[in-house]
């Protein structure tokens, strides 16, 4: 688990650390939108981004008309929309999802994310979980497939494409998010476990990390920053390279952006 080459320091990456995980089962894809579709239906629940009114859309991906606005301070290719919710991820003035129904559920904070596991049975993977299922059965490989991030020059992700962050030359074909099982699954038969969108984990964030042997490793008991992984479709080598299998962001367990969704255990 782990890597000692991390290009983010701050993150935590290292040391690369021997993990022992009991047997557990992941699911092969983020939620979709229809999955969450179906949950909010049975339970009438509200997300946090409903419930504030607000959350973040990439610029590139505003709608005609919609001018930048409150963009974040220290990424302000972000936009804090009103509006901006799981079923509108760019706004009221933007694309429903109803043409991205097999899209990863975006907009999605910590909260959002365990009501759903309550539901449906299942719960958030640990972040030793959803590395072991990233990495696919390879062993010390930055990405799910191997060791280059286009092995053959063709795109293994949905990651940026281009020069970050005002061109997106979008080979891939998309600008945004794309189907959950866009691209062919690792040798555990996951999809999109780099790249797509950020997935929570149940663990809080620390960046120390015991460089002995340890079974079913956990996070912090307390914290207000939990662990992300898998980077997303705005990785990119010029500004995030969080688009490996070790990599892993702390994110404030409130936050909802268009690049955040999950994936569930058991």
């Amino acid at each position: 688990m782990g890597a000692d080459d991390g290009p983010h320091p701050e993150d935590g990456e290292g040391p690369s650390r021997q993990v022992t995980l009991d047997a557990f089962s992941i699911a092969p894809t983020a939620v979709t939108n229809a999955q969450f579709e179906n949950f909010v239906r049975d339970t009438r629940y509200t997300t946090v981004a409903e419930q504030t009114g607000t959350s973040f859309v990439f610029e590139m991906l505003l709608p005609a008309g919609v001018s930048k606005t409150s963009p974040a301070l220290q990424a302000p290719w972000w936009c804090e929309i009103a509006g901006a919710c799981w079923h509108l991820p760019e706004g009221p003035r933007g694309e429903a999802i109803k043409t991205r129904a097999d899209h990863p559920v975006v907009h999605i904070a910590l909260l959002d994310a365990l009501a759903y596991c309550d539901w449906a049975g299942v719960k958030l993977p640990s972040e030793a979980q959803w590395e072991y299922g990233a990495r696919g059965g390879l062993h010390a490989q930055p990405f799910p497939w191997g060791a280059a991030l286009e092995p053959d020059g063709r795109p293994r992700s949905n990651v940026w494409q281009g020069t970050f962050p005002h061109s997106n030359t979008a080979q891939d074909g998309f600008v945004g998010t794309t189907p959950a099982r866009c691209y062919a699954p690792n040798g555990f038969g996951l999809y999109a476990m780099t790249g797509n969108v950020w997935e929570w984990t149940a663990d809080r964030f620390t960046a120390l990390h015991s460089p002995r042997p340890q079974i079913n490793p956990r996070g912090p008991l307390n914290g207000n920053r939990a662990v992300a992984k898998g980077g997303s479709y705005l990785c990119h080598a010029s500004y995030c390279q969080r688009y490996r299998t070790s990599s892993r962001q702390a994110l404030d367990l409130f936050t909802t952006a268009g690049n955040l969704g999950f994936r569930v255990a058991r």
